[in-house]
């Protein structure tokens, strides 16, 4: 595990998260998340610099925060000195209660197994609680796009900046649900955000804050090419 810790430090240290349109993602994210949330406590596992945390704070007052990486943890205690946060490995965190919201934003395709990493989390819910998770979608139009040009391979390729960021896989629609049923949750929603025509650094060299704000929300119209897919999941 200590491979693993090092690695996410790597990846803490030369943090890409809060960038222009890596920080609307996230926090058009929460967006979503906030139509699905319940009363009750939440459990966000893998907060990085907490740009999702900042909105949690005023939602509740049981959060918990779970992080590998020590840099993370220690910059958000600073932050966020009235919240309970600690630092471990997901594979080793033993909760001494249930959550009613449990959120893994861009978490799933991070993790060596994400399919043990849900059956985990599915222990850790209370029965009738929701888990909210998001990931990059490999059908994005940008990742067609690339495929055409010859730039990937495959939709599903992992490029420079998908290995800067410390990603394992890229899920499709498909695969993202299938997990969800392996570990045996239900999905009682699906959908998506961020219609993504081109990379990111032509959008932070030309677009404005609106016209990333416009095509965060053509993708929920088009969940099946955006470039972020998520999922409401609950217990069978």
């Amino acid at each position: 595990m200590n491979a693993e810790k090092n690695r996410l430090e790597s990846v803490a240290d030369n943090s890409l998260y809060t960038t222009f349109s890596n920080a609307m993602t996230i926090e058009y994210c929460y967006d979503i998340y906030k139509r699905f949330l319940i009363d009750g406590s939440i459990l966000e596992l893998g907060p990085a610099e907490g740009l999702m945390t900042k909105y949690l704070v005023d939602v509740t007052r049981q959060l918990t925060l779970v992080d590998g990486s020590e840099k993370f943890c220690d910059e958000l205690k600073l932050r966020f000195p009235g919240v309970e946060i600690i630092n471990c490995l997901f594979e080793d965190f033993q909760p001494a209660g249930k959550y009613d919201n449990i959120l893994l934003g861009h978490v799933l395709e991070h993790v060596e197994d994400p399919v043990a990493i849900l059956k985990r989390v599915k222990s850790w819910l209370k029965d009738d609680g929701v888990i909210l998770a998001a990931v990059p979608n490999s059908r994005s139009l940008h990742r067609q796009a690339a495929v055409i040009m010859g730039i990937q391979a495959t939709e599903d390729s992992m490029s420079e900046l998908d290995y800067h960021h410390g990603h394992r896989r890229i899920y499709s629609p498909e695969t993202f649900r299938g997990d969800f049923a392996k570990a045996d949750l239900k999905v009682v929603h699906f959908g998506g955000y961020w219609l993504k025509p081109i990379a990111n650094s032509q959008i932070h060299a030309t677009w404005t804050k609106e016209m990333l704000f416009a095509f965060m929300k053509l993708g929920e119209r088009y969940p099946d090419i955006a470039g972020e897919i998520y999922v409401v999941a609950s217990n069978k």
